[in-house]
């Protein structure tokens, strides 16, 4: 079930800008409510976002909050029960690497890339390309218990990147890791979206996580999961902006346990 929306900044023209002369958003979300059987409370209630073409968002809320089903109703793997939403095909990135143990890393992403239909000839090539541009030149040829955690996650990494989606979805990937590496992936993954201007939508409950990476932090509140504040991190103090998020996160968190 979908519900129209009619203001004048949803109307897109097919050249990719509303008809207000702005672009238009890469991804939109009007009105999304969710619930897994039709007696049962929402996971998800009234989420309106939208989501510039190349800017990377953190939706940061407590466990449970519907981050994840959120992701996934983006990513076409459920149905919202009411609302719209507007995206591209995304691709989509979990907490666990989730490679085929029996294929190399680059076999791996060139599964992704022979799934898209890529000639057999060229997919070795664009997996070599892919595995250097997350840092993995010389892992091509190890199988994933070969590699260590933060190397696996470049790897799902390489992966994703290789279905040439425009929006990027990834569901806590690092949240797994020590911290060190959990550090240096996020250097990364910076690089990474500066270098392919891929729209990222990146779930987390990590709060200095999602200042370090987002240009835009979306909190969630508790179920049911609604939009309650936002951040654009660019016109905060990023030294004191964690302490202001956490303060609403807890807030978020007190209420939904009263």
């Amino acid at each position: 079930m979908t519900t129209p929306v009619t203001d004048e900044a949803r109307d897109v023209t097919p050249h990719g800008v509303t008809s207000a002369g702005v672009p238009a958003p890469a991804v939109s979300l009007r009105g999304v409510t969710k619930r897994f059987a039709p007696s049962a409370p929402p996971v998800l209630d009234g989420i309106d976002l939208d989501i510039e073409a190349g800017e990377f968002v953190c939706l940061l809320g407590a466990s449970g909050c519907g981050k994840s089903t959120l992701l996934n109703i983006l990513a076409g793997l459920e149905p919202a029960t009411s609302g719209e939403v507007l995206s591209p095909p995304a691709a989509l990135m979990f907490q666990e690497s989730a490679l085929l143990p029996w294929l190399t890393a680059s076999r791996n992403v060139e599964l992704a890339l022979k799934l898209r239909g890529v000639p057999r000839a060229e997919r070795r090539e664009r997996a070599a390309d892919l595995l250097g541009l997350v840092r993995l030149d010389g892992a091509a040829g190890k199988r994933a218990h070969e590699l260590s955690g933060g190397m696996r996650q470049r790897v799902a990494l390489a992966r994703a990147l290789a279905q040439e989606r425009d929006v990027l979805l990834m569901d806590e990937p690092f949240a797994a890791l020590d911290a060190i590496t959990r550090d240096l992936l996020h250097d990364e993954l910076e690089r990474v979206w500066r270098s392919t201007a891929r729209t990222i939508v990146f779930v987390t409950h990590n709060v200095r996580e999602a200042v370090r990476l987002g240009q835009r932090v979306v909190l969630m509140s508790s179920r049911p999961g609604r939009i309650v504040r936002q951040w654009r991190v660019a016109d905060h103090d990023r030294a004191t902006l964690p302490a202001e998020i956490t303060s609403h996160l807890r807030e978020e968190i007190s209420r939904h346990a009263r």
